[in-house]
């Protein structure tokens, strides 16, 4: 059986970066944005077209006034939603078959589930989750600390829709999870290291 270890993090969390640190640790492979890259290559679409797609998932709305639901969004736009999701469903079950890894985001954790995934779940406070931003995007110390909070909730929220859409599951509830992780004010290498020791 592989050993695969899936993450999933809320923006600014560190989780990206704790990921790459245990397969590092592990020797083992890391995916995360390569994950598009190789979608892309295989398909006429760009990567940031394909990272439109998964950053804008459409969304079923349940009127107040009406019993049934109805999309909001186009049929093509579900269909572009769907065949992504497909396509990055497959490109998984391949790279879990050809060795032992470690993936964030791309609801892996579900996708993968019939691999028993080793699945974590990285969050941390606002705070702390500013800090990280700043430190490691050039462009965010022109911007107000409000300014970012408000980016990083955009950002979790289209992160929880993505997820919820496809896996119909709630993106960050701990019972779908084997380890939940708060980086607060913690050292992420120092984080890595004792989960790469669990393994």
């Amino acid at each position: 059986m592989r050993k695969i270890i899936t993450i999933g993090r809320e923006f600014g969390s560190g989780g990206r970066e704790l990921g790459r640190r245990i397969a590092e640790k592990l020797r083992i492979e890391f995916y995360d944005k390569e994950i598009i890259s190789q979608i892309s290559e295989r398909t006429p679409f760009t990567e940031q077209y394909l990272e439109e797609i998964e950053n804008h998932v459409p969304h079923i709305l349940y009127p107040i006034t009406v019993a049934k639901t109805f999309f909001n969004i186009s049929d093509y736009a579900v269909q572009q939603a769907q065949t992504m999701f497909s396509r990055q469903s497959h490109l998984l079950h391949e790279l879990a078959e050809k060795s032992d890894c470690v993936i964030v985001g791309r609801c892996a954790d579900y996708v993968l589930q019939n691999y028993n995934p080793y699945r974590i779940f990285v969050y941390s406070d606002m705070e702390s989750k500013i800090r990280r931003c700043r430190e490691r995007e050039t462009r965010y110390p022109v911007l107000s600390d409000n300014e970012i909070k408000q980016n990083i909730l955009k950002i979790d929220k289209a992160r929880s829709k993505y997820y919820s859409f496809h896996s119909e599951q709630e993106w960050g509830n701990k019972k779908n999870y084997d380890l939940c992780i708060n980086t607060a004010n913690v050292s992420i290498k120092d984080f890595a290291e004792v989960i790469a020791e669990l393994f």
